[in-house]
């Protein structure tokens, strides 16, 4: 079992093979003869499809089949989705909606797929698509989930309602609001973004001898995936195997089952051919399940004192044209609206409701950042209003240490944690105290500054109420050489370099001797994959078993050779030795002799943690904006993060800065944006999207206050989504300080120059000149 951080690592074990170019990504992956394959998209976010004529695209040089609804028909593969079962509070019951793999009459969102062209070459797939003579009826569009009167997507839901979820004592909530001395409110729209990976998604289809199929995918769990395809093709999982070698990141949004990868392997089925497909960047945009895109309404009574009376808050989420298990990430994590405060009364709930727009789905914080802004933003507001300090606000109504474990009142129970620990620190570190006079510098130089605070606390290695298992393997050959096999999907992260090492440290062998292997069904039959920060919560503990139950096997097995009792035998660097004498055998010498016995020397391990931890924390962003120009520039950033025991302290720090780093793109220019009318797509490429620049972020002074959890025996609690949950609160709330200083009341994210620069002039126009 380790013992303590793993200071000896010098690098990551996956950085020089990906730095050089020796990567291994799905579109490296050589296949004689492959066809490729084009999707023709809808150029209506709402229509109906009335005929397609492919005659001419079928005759073209190099096409070797277009594919449609008919088809998939014909070969009895319906629409698929997601199961979803929520009972809404009125006792109303809502399902998931079925979503076909290619269109074969409604149209409800810009860009879905009508038609599959494979052909030779990618220039003659593409020519097939435009070759094919769609006949659409446009129809008008919901576009946003704020207006009542919009158009029906389904039918069945005129009301455009995909469901409502709803927990809390309402009739409490009201009585305690109407009695509270004061009572902010926010009513605060997170923006709809996009996941981008650096890699978009690919897949390649392999069809193989007695029916089986390979699926190459830049994805995160290939196990679901592999469960998912086969599902929807009514396929027995067995002759599907899904293989996932590197990939250049997923962000939760390459977790399901998405149509185009379905698709492919139907039609590489059907056509006997392998066959490719890799998502131009534009494409990514059309089909990619987007992220976030929530009203969030909240409400925070408080009495004289400040001290926090109830808190209730509503998400309205947009779920775009379908709703399906994906889309209840809002509900997952909502528990996250009690913060790590002392709130006696908390209620929420989730209303999503349709529009035509690409579905929203899992992205990085998963729900966590919007409920966490929900809370910040909303104490943000109190202060303001009352006068208070909103770093002393918060301390005043912090759960204490003492408290631990604490069960808040609304769904999550805290295990461990010192939320003032971290506010203390954080505060120091920023040097809190000296900020009057850095606003006081900028106003001197014509600029408003503001800052902003964040305490986020989110679930990790769940999902809550029922956390999933992972799984670990160890083998050792005749040669000595190990083999890791591990559930866990690593996607940038450097998962490779944090379970090797860990299970190296086990073995007392360098790390360079164990060979890691990961997202391949036919080595690692199952695994939770990557997502919800349990990778080291989960899958490490489960790899560790999986290093304790082949030692525990090879102990036997050398005690027998050695005729030696076990308990006689030590274990040290690889080698089984009688205590007191010089007869020792190796892992390899073990292995070889179990072989030939016929047991392969192996271990296998799960584990299943008994609740999620709460990785929590204190984030504190100081932002400079020009009132002339509206351009915010973010100018410190000191984040105080307790994610238990800190084994990687340089993997952790560079998940933290990554996470960051989408938080605060995020609050300052990322957003999906789409034309009220029409639904068109009108942010399509990274010339109309904007990400951030090295230049658009501060350096980040991060740091890590240790409070061990016992819920797995490494004392660890997750990083993975932490930067992000407290960037997006933090960045907003800073921005809105700034506006603030200058009459700004409200601010919506994200904060580009043209939206501040309007803000601020709607507010000289209203108070007169700043």
């Amino acid at each position: 079992m380790p013992t303590g951080p793993q200071e000896h690592l010098q690098g990551r074990l996956e950085d020089r093979r990906l730095l050089t170019g020796a990567g291994r990504y799905t579109d490296d992956i050589r296949a004689e003869g492959a066809l490729q394959a084009a999707f023709l998209r809808a150029p209506y976010a709402s229509a109906r499809l009335t005929g397609l004529d492919c005659a001419a695209a079928r005759a073209l040089p190099g096409v070797v089949a277009v594919l449609t609804a008919a088809e998939l028909e014909a070969d009895g593969i319906g629409p698929y989705s997601v199961p979803l079962s929520v009972e809404g509070p009125d006792g109303r019951s809502y399902r998931e909606t079925p979503r076909p793999l290619l269109v074969g009459e409604r149209v409800r969102f810009l860009g879905e797929p009508l038609a599959l062209v494979v052909a030779e070459s990618r220039a003659a797939a593409l020519d097939g698509v435009e070759a094919i003579e769609a006949d659409l009826e446009p129809l008008p569009a919901a576009v946003g989930v704020l207006d009542p009167e919009a158009p029906a997507v389904w039918e069945e839901a005129p009301d455009n309602l995909a469901f409502h979820w709803r927990k809390g004592d309402w009739a409490a909530l009201d009585a305690a609001l109407a009695a509270a001395a004061h009572v902010a409110r926010l009513d605060s729209r997170v923006s709809r973004v996009m996941a981008n990976p650096m890699e978009p998604r690919a897949a390649l289809v392999l069809p193989e001898a007695a029916g089986r199929t390979r699926l190459y995918a830049s994805h995160q769990n290939a196990q679901a995936l592999r469960q998912g395809v086969a599902a929807v093709l009514g396929l027995d999982p067995e002759v599907l195997q899904v293989v996932c070698p590197d990939v250049g990141g997923a962000f939760g949004m390459k977790s399901g089952p998405l149509r185009e990868e379905v698709t492919l392997v139907w039609a590489a089925r059907r056509l006997g051919r392998p066959l490719r497909w890799t998502a131009e960047r534009t494409e990514a945009f059309l089909s990619d399940e987007a992220g976030r895109d929530v009203q969030v309404r909240a409400e925070l009574g408080l009495d004289d004192a400040g001290g926090f009376t109830a808190l209730r808050v509503s998400l309205l989420v947009d779920n775009g044209a379908y709703v399906s298990g994906r889309s209840l990430t809002p509900v997952w994590n909502i528990g996250g609206i009690a913060g790590v405060y002392a709130t006696p009364l908390i209620g929420g709930e989730v209303i999503s409701r349709f529009s035509n727009s690409v579905p929203t789905a899992p992205y990085r914080g998963a729900g966590r950042p919007d409920v966490t802004f929900a809370v910040e933003a909303v104490i943000d507001r109190a202060a303001r209003a009352l006068g208070r300090d909103p770093l002393e606000l918060r301390r005043q109504n912090l759960v204490p240490a003492a408290a631990m474990p604490y069960q808040t009142p609304f769904l999550f129970n805290y295990d461990s944690g010192d939320f003032a620990r971290n506010l203390r620190l954080a505060a120091e570190r920023a040097d809190y105290a000296g900020f009057p006079e850095r606003r006081r510098q900028a106003e001197a130089r014509g600029l408003l500054r503001g800052i902003g605070i964040a305490n986020p606390i989110e679930v990790a290695g769940g999902p809550f109420g029922k956390p999933g298992p992972d799984f670990g393997e160890v083998a050792v050959d005749a040669e000595g050489r190990v083999t890791l096999r591990s559930g866990v999907m690593s996607c940038g992260q450097g998962l490779e370099t944090a379970l090797t090492a860990l299970a190296a440290e086990a073995l007392e062998l360098p790390p360079e001797a164990l060979r890691f292997v990961q997202g391949d069904t036919i080595e690692v039959p199952k695994g939770k994959g990557m997502g919800g920060s349990a990778a080291m919560t989960t899958g490490a503990p489960a790899v560790l078993a999986g290093v304790e139950a082949m030692l525990a096997q090879a102990r036997e097995q050398a005690a027998d050779l050695l005729e030696a009792a076990p308990a006689d035998l030590e274990y040290a660097a690889g080698r089984f030795r009688i205590v007191g004498t010089d007869r020792s055998l190796g892992l390899g010498e073990v292995a070889a002799a179990a072989a030939a016995r016929g047991a392969p020397l192996l271990g296998k391990g799960d584990f299943t943690p008994a609740a999620p931890t709460y990785p929590n924390g204190t984030h504190i962003c100081e932002v400079e904006i020009d009132p002339e120009t509206g351009l915010c520039r973010f100018v410190a950033y000191t984040g105080v993060e307790d994610i238990g025991r800190v084994l990687f302290p340089q993997l952790a720090g560079g998940q933290v800065q990554g996470g960051i780093a989408q938080g605060l793109g995020q609050a300052l220019c990322e957003a999906v944006v789409l034309d009220p009318a029409s639904g068109q797509l009108l942010s399509g490429s990274f010339m109309d999207y904007a990400m951030p620049r090295a230049r658009d972020l501060p350096a980040y002074d991060c740091a890590f206050t240790e409070v061990p959890t016992a819920l797995n025996p490494l004392g660890v609690k997750g990083v993975g989504e932490a930067g992000t949950v407290g960037a997006l609160a933090a960045g907003m709330n800073a921005i809105c300080d700034a506006l603030a200083s200058a009459g700004v009341a409200a601010f919506d994210m994200p904060a580009t120059p043209q939206r501040v620069w309007a803000a601020l002039r709607e507010t000289e126009r209203s108070r007169g000149p700043l």
